[in-house]
């Protein structure tokens, strides 16, 4: 439920507050956001079968995750891998985003609540980015982050620090 919430507060700027606009939300999503249902079969696992039938998955997307936490938002899933060791509240991804394991499949990418990993950004190795951090567009982060930081470039490196601005190497 809080996964539909998002969208729909995202997607149509709207509330799902009776059981009627949340089932009318719900198969809008399904019907028009291939990003919405990869993530709803990612939730439901094999349970997903039935639903794939009439609304297929997005083909580009891949979440293969652990654990992803409520609220994530996909946009633009086209092209785009997603295999972190943990996902948490309210993430936003974009679409040509990298986030996985470098050497090993142990070796994957921790993201904190409220991270922003913009188009073509690549997350890799077994690193961490801090709550409320964003990982700008194309950037390479291959470090921890920090919590409430912005990163761009490559190799990443820290432009925005707690809302203060900054160049750090991470």
């Amino acid at each position: 439920m809080a996964d539909l919430t998002r969208w729909v507060k995202i997607c149509f700027d709207e509330n799902a507050t009776t059981p009627l606009s949340r089932f009318y939300f719900f198969v809008r999503l399904m019907d028009e956001l291939p990003e919405f249902r990869s993530l709803v079969y990612y939730r439901l696992g094999s349970a997903s079968a039935l639903l794939a039938f009439i609304f297929p998955p997005m083909q580009t997307l891949y979440l293969s995750s652990k654990n992803i936490a409520e609220g994530l938002f996909i946009q633009h899933g086209f092209s785009t891998i997603v295999s972190a060791e943990k996902i948490g509240r309210n993430c936003w991804i974009g679409h040509q985003v990298t986030i996985g394991h470098q050497n090993s499949r142990t070796d994957c990418p921790t993201l904190e609540e409220d991270v922003v990993v913009c188009a073509g950004a690549v997350v890799i190795g077994k690193v961490r980015v801090g709550a409320g951090s964003i990982i700008g567009a194309n950037a390479v982060v291959v470090k921890d982050v920090p919590d409430h930081c912005t990163v761009v470039g490559v190799p990443g490196y820290i432009v925005k620090k707690n809302g203060q601005k900054v160049r750090e190497l991470l």
